[in-house]
Order: structure tokens, then C-alpha cells, then sequence
């Protein structure tokens, strides 16, 4: 697990303009990504501060970072610096906390290294080999459950098996880029037969995303004890859903279609030192739920396994934008109502030998509140289609609508600590094709 050092100290100042109070990114944070500057030169390596980007390539010539953590840090995709490990991830955290701290003997030359956010291009933070999503969200796939199986919401499976599915890789793409509606079977309860048609029940999906860093060999399992040692860190993901598609393709093999056709995820990668300050103990299951089975089951993973991070679902509709209204929130859940924790996935994922490698994507799944104020999907807050949402501005919604932008949010909030958060990750919905 993570520890607390002087990087995360609440009184820690920095330099950079805008920096100290920002609502994502300041020294407490220093996520990393991969970004184009304006003037040209191609990707690299950054590192988010306030409203700017210290350019790790810049830093490693001006003299200010050295090693391989700070090189491997700076390259066009991060998989190799993933493969690090925490060690000299921790390293290079301490060194660019100093450079950048009030007060640096380096302010000069790292100014020099820095460029505005606004005028640069983020890009995927890695290369993703594999993309797995869970099902953690315990109140998410009860609502959902409800939905398909009314009589039988949760499957005896679910509190034993962290429950997850092989998700496709090629169609993640970082925020700011647009999702296009997709088509596949649609089939009505009162059809015979099944038509070919332009999704008409598009939905969000509410998640958190984990890159993997170090992996495991093929034939090898990853004990859940040492499972947090192979996290690199944590992004927010929207992974889209076409739930007309999947009511009809789901059976027996699971999502296909319905899932394939996008995922979005935030370009920053908020490392597990940066959220060390927000772990809390998986909370206790009901009365009756079963323990896990020896394999999931480590003490200090069930003391500090978990998050106490605020997720928030906001949507901004062409008519919105035109009357120039801001977002409206549709959401508001919380990392802890994951029913299985980070390391008991990947232990679980690893446990029949399967390898992970560096930049691979897990996703939670959605994570819903136990309300409706905090659920993680419109299939859940409409009831399916049957409760439409009404906005401020007098529209209502069942189902996501061409020119819909949905944003997805973290708050990482508790007392004596600084908050911090992950970035937008947002989307906009564009017509089938």
C-alpha cells in the first residue's frame, strides 16, 4: 500500500501559476500523461500542474530530471515507465515535487519547461494490449439485474467472482474525442424478428479505470497481497453502452456489439501515491454475504484497499450549449460501493494463470450510489426508458441523444489533506454513420 511523505504535506506551495487550489491538479497530485506542445516536436511525456504541463522531454535536456524513471517517463507512451514499478515511480514523484514546490532553486530552468494545458493535445497515456471491465458495482448490477431478471437481480456468482468480461482494446480513445453512435440487431419484445438499425437506447457507463505497471508471467498468478504492487495508477472511463443492442446479443456469450464500438477514458494517470491520502478500508459486506475465498482475502487489502473518491456524471446538450447553460449533473456516486477492491481483481484476473503486462486497462464497471441521486447509468436512473430525466432547461432524456456531451468527474476530498482530482473525461455523441 501507499504511504504518506512530504508530497502529499497540505501546506506543500508551488510555483506555477494556478496551481495551489486547483480543483485537479495541484503539487499534491502530479499525474502523468502523454501530450503534443503547440510549437510542434511530436509526443512526450508530461506531468499535469495547475493549468500547465512540465515537459519531461524538456526537463531531461534542461538537466533537471536524469534516470530511467524520468526517461521512461518522458517517451511518447508510458508502458515502459508503467513496467518500473512503484520504486522509482516514488522517486521521480519526490524529485519533480521538489522542482516544482515554492521556494525551488530550479523555478528558473523548470519554467521554461512548462506549457499552457489549453494550447496542447492529449493523447493515450499507453499502449493498451488488453482491456478487461468488471462488475464491482454491487448496486449497479443489482439495478441492472432488476432490469433483465427481475425476479432474480443478482446471480449467486456475484459474491463470489469478481465478475468481468474481455472488452476490446482498439476503440479506447482519451477525452475530447467524439463517440459516433453505433448499429447493430435491435429486436422489440413484440418483434418476430430482429432488424438492423442505428442504436436507439445509447447509454454511459459511470467507472473507474486501472493501468496496470509490472505484470506477471503466463502460468503465474499475482497473490492478492502483492496485487496493488502491479497498479500504476487510475484514470476515469466511460464505457459506452448501445442497451438495445445488448438486450438482444448478450445471451449466452455476453457483450459484444453493445460494447465494442467505444470507451472513454481521462489522459491523466493519477498514480496510487497521489490517492494514497483517500484510501479507506473495503467496507464491511451485509450480514449473510459470504467472505471471499482465501485467494481474495488479505488483511491489509481489506484495511486499506479502497477509495473514498466522489464520481460525478454531468451532461451538456446541444440546446444546453446553445443557451449557454453549464453541464447538469445527473450523478453523483463514490469509489467505496465497489463490492471487490482493485487488488482483488487483479489477483482474480491472474488466478488461472492468464499474464498481464504493462498498460493493460482494467475498468471497475459502473459504480452506482445505493440511490437514484447517485446511479451510474441512464438504464438505471430511467428505470430502463420508463422515468425520463428532466433537465433544468425543460428537455428530458430516456436514453443518450446525437449532440449529447456527457462528462464524467473526480472529487478526492477528506480533511487534512489536500483534494485533488483526474481531469474531464467527456465525450460527444455523434449520429451513426
Amino acid at each position: 500500500m501507499s504511504h504518506l511523505d512530504a508530497t502529499h504535506n497540505p501546506a506543500l506551495r508551488s510555483w506555477v501559476q494556478g496551481a495551489d487550489g486547483h480543483p485537479d491538479f495541484p503539487i499534491q497530485n502530479l499525474p502523468h500523461g502523454v501530450f503534443s506542445p503547440p510549437a510542434g516536436g511530436g509526443p512526450r511525456g508530461g506531468v499535469a500542474i495547475g493549468d500547465s504541463i512540465l515537459d519531461l522531454k524538456a526537463a531531461l535536456s534542461a538537466g533537471l530530471l536524469q534516470g530511467e524513471a524520468a526517461e521512461a517517463a518522458a517517451a511518447p507512451s508510458l508502458n515502459a515507465f508503467f513496467a518500473l514499478g512503484a520504486a522509482p515511480r516514488r522517486a521521480l514523484r519526490q524529485r519533480l515535487s521538489a522542482m516544482l514546490e515554492e521556494g525551488s532553486a530550479d523555478r528558473g530552468a523548470a519554467s521554461a519547461c512548462l506549457h499552457q494545458a489549453a494550447d496542447c493535445t492529449l493523447h493515450m497515456p499507453a499502449h493498451i494490449g488488453d482491456y478487461t471491465d468488471f462488475y464491482v458495482g454491487i448496486h449497479h448490477a443489482t439495478n441492472i439485474g432488476k432490469v433483465f431478471r427481475p425476479d432474480n437481480p443478482l446471480l449467486p456468482n456475484y459474491k463470489y467472482v469478481p465478475i468481468g468480461y474481455h472488452g476490446r482494446a482498439s476503440s479506447v480513445r482519451p477525452s475530447g474525442t467524439d463517440v459516433r453512435r453505433p448499429k447493430g440487431q435491435l429486436k422489440a419484445a413484440d418483434a418476430d424478428v430482429p432488424r438492423f438499425a442505428p442504436c436507439e437506447r445509447l447509454d454511459y457507463e459511470l467507472e473507474l479505470g486501472i493501468w496496470i505497471g509490472p505484470g506477471n508471467r503466463l502460468g503465474e498468478s499475482i497473490p492478492v497481497g502483492q496485487a496493488e504492487a502491479h497498479v500504476a495508477g487510475y484514470c476515469l472511463l466511460n464505457d459506452w453502452s448501445a442497451r438495445d443492442i445488448q438486450a438482444w446479443e448478450y445471451q449466452p456469450l455476453g457483450p459484444f456489439l453493445a460494447k465494442n464500438f467505444g470507451s472513454t477514458i481521462s489522459p491523466w494517470v493519477v498514480t496510487p501515491e497521489a490517492l494514497a491520502p483517500f484510501r479507506i478500508a473495503q467496507p464491511s459486506r451485509p450480514q449473510g454475504d459470504p467472505a471471499p475465498l482465501p485467494y481474495l482475502l488479505d488483511e491489509a487489502d481489506q484495511r486499506h484497499g479502497a477509495f473514498d473518491l466522489g464520481l460525478e456524471v454531468l451532461i451538456l446538450t446541444p440546446a444546453m450549449r446553445q443557451q449557454g447553460l453549464a453541464p447538469h449533473r445527473l450523478s453523483l456516486s463514490n469509489a467505496r460501493y465497489m463490492y471487490w477492491t482493485v487488488a482483488q481483481m487483479v489477483a482474480h484476473h491472474t488466478s488461472g494463470g492468464c499474464d498481464l503486462n504493462p498498460g493493460d486497462l482494467l475498468g471497475s464497471g459502473t459504480i452506482s450510489a445505493p440511490d437514484d441521486s447517485g446511479f451510474g447509468s441512464l438504464l438505471e436512473t430511467t428505470k430502463g426508458g420508463k422515468q425520463p430525466i428532466a433537465l433544468p432547461n425543460g428537455e428530458n432524456r430516456r436514453f443518450l441523444e446525437d449532440g449529447d456531451e456527457v462528462i464524467l468527474r473526480v472529487r478526492a476530498a477528506r480533511e487534512g489533506a489536500v483534494s485533488i482530482g483526474f481531469g474531464d473525461c467527456r465525450a460527444k455523441v455523434l449520429p451513426a454513420a
